[in-house]
């Protein structure tokens, strides 16, 4: 389509266990299996990892949702990459999971009424979702930030190669995955080539503005190859800035770095290498108390390609939605459920749902959709 034929299939495609969220919940939710990696005179793996328990270890209470900063909507499960550890298992194959018009009205209009101040639109990759434009274009009219979160490579994709100015003439936000600063590194992830398209779309974006601009940021996302937490995101930032200058002339506004989720392909990569019950171990035992107040799920409502509403993104690709109900009733569950204002009403407040993948929020520095969260906030 607009790119080779992926050098990995999604599990869709291969019509593996793993594509129905409901067996990765059971992963879960289970004993970690004992791995290659655990040594056979490791002890029995024991019960799944609490994380309501870890909060109630910790003196915290239960989570719930706060005000509404963020309105974060999956256009679609289509992309023009297969990405290794896509925790949406999204790619070229998922043409079916694409936001219709009507579903792209109701999420407007629940953007407008909800006084939230960010629009984050992500995929797949949400360029090729025809609905992407018109939403952009919306939002910025009612004068709400907007994000797009972006592999790069569509940028100079046939069909896409006029993006980057529109991105640049709407002031739109660009968070785009670089999981490494080497094509060595960064291709085994993300597919043979996916480096220097990467390179070639940054350096497009920064002949725009982009990176230098305050008005048009640049944000690249690092996550590791391995299993393992990021590095100091501060330190990592300043490895990038310099590497990327000086190799390819290139500049950037921030790094985030976020911690890979033990869902969908980069589950099935641990429990292929036997590294599943290591990692989640690792996840565990590094759970940061002080991370829990700057969770994104606390100022976030999450939108899938369908309308389903749900905490964050990581409970969408699981497909778990809001808490049902509560004094006043069932809860609206899906963006078509309701009127606008009267959803928004019922949705506030909401105790958040939660499950051992939170451990991955958590863990060190903390991670989510918006980078480290201890040192966001500098603690």
């Amino acid at each position: 389509m607009v790119q080779p034929p992926p050098r990995v299939k999604t599990l869709f495609r291969r019509g593996h266990a793993l594509a129905d969220p409901a067996a990765q919940l059971r992963v879960l939710s289970g004993p970690p299996p004992r791995g290659v990696d655990d040594g056979a005179d490791a002890r029995p793996p024991g019960p799944a990892a609490d994380f309501n328990a870890a909060l109630a270890a910790a003196e915290l209470p239960s989570l719930a949702a706060a005000a509404l900063d963020t309105l974060q909507v999956n256009v679609g499960k289509l992309c023009n990459m297969t990405c290794a550890h896509c925790h949406v298992d999204a790619g070229p194959d998922r043409k079916a999971e694409n936001m219709s018009a009507a579903t792209a009205d109701a999420v407007l209009e629940l953007l407008k009424v909800s006084g939230a101040g960010t629009l984050d639109l992500t995929g797949g990759a949400p360029e090729m979702n025809p609905q992407f434009r018109r939403m952009v274009r919306t939002a910025r009219d009612l004068g709400r930030h907007v994000i797009d979160r972006c592999n790069l490579t569509i940028l100079t994709a046939k069909g896409y190669k006029d993006l980057p100015v529109f991105l640049a003439q709407q002031g739109v936000e660009i968070v785009a995955s670089l999981p490494c600063y080497t094509a060595e590194n960064c291709d085994a992830q993300r597919g043979d080539g996916a480096f220097m398209k990467s390179v070639k779309a940054l350096r497009l974006l920064n002949g725009l503005g982009y990176g230098s601009d305050p008005a048009l940021p640049l944000t690249l996302v690092y996550n590791p190859v391995g299993p393992s937490l990021p590095p100091p995101q501060g330190k990592l930032e300043a490895d990038y800035k310099t590497r990327l200058a000086e190799d390819f002339g290139v500049q950037f506004t921030r790094l985030f770095t976020i911690t890979n989720m033990p869902i969908a392909r980069y589950l099935d990569h641990l429990l292929e290498t036997g590294k599943y019950g290591t990692y989640m171990e690792k996840l565990t035992a590094a759970f940061n108390p002080a991370a829990v107040a700057g969770l994104m799920c606390r100022t976030t409502l999450s939108v899938n390609w369908d309308g389903a509403l749900s905490d964050c993104d990581f409970n969408q690709m699981l497909s778990l939605p809001l808490a049902n109900a509560d004094a006043a009733g069932p809860r609206p569950r899906n963006v078509h459920d309701a009127p606008a204002a009267e959803l928004l009403d019922r949705v506030l407040n909401r105790p958040i749902v939660t499950g051992p993948h939170c451990f991955g929020c958590t863990a060190g520095a903390g991670s989510g959709c918006t980078g480290a969260i201890v040192d966001a906030a500098g603690a």
